[in-house]
């Protein structure tokens, strides 16, 4: 059974910093390309940030995080992280951690809340 779990979110004032984690289970993590997406209420879920499988290649941002937020995985563990710098108030969101394969089968977590006050 595939199980993505994340953790780390939380309540900061705006220009704080988070770091959000993702455990995965049942897959053979190595071989997965990982990313992070948000939501908020009202609008559609979208792409923050991806890391190929073998994190040797390019990571991508969203327009919105680059330069305040950096993707990174550690194999050994089957964990993703995110860290999130200068938080702002519009990055408030459920964040959901994100595994696909090679042959774009995807697989999510159940999202972690983020939210900065202004």
């Amino acid at each position: 059974q595939v199980q993505l779990v994340e953790s780390g979110g939380g309540s900061v004032q705006a220009g704080g910093s988070l770091r959000l984690s993702c455990a995965a289970s049942g897959i053979n993590f190595s071989n997965y390309v990982m990313g992070w997406y948000r939501q908020s209420p009202g609008k559609r879920r979208e792409l923050v940030a991806t890391i190929p499988s073998d994190s040797s290649g390019n990571t991508d941002y969203a327009d919105s995080v680059k330069g305040r937020f950096i993707i990174s995985r550690d194999n050994t563990k089957n964990t993703v992280y995110l860290q999130m710098n200068s938080l702002k108030s519009e990055d408030t969101a459920v964040y959901y951690c994100n595994a696909e394969s090679r042959w774009r089968t995807h697989f999510w977590g159940r999202g972690t809340q983020v939210t900065v006050s202004s």
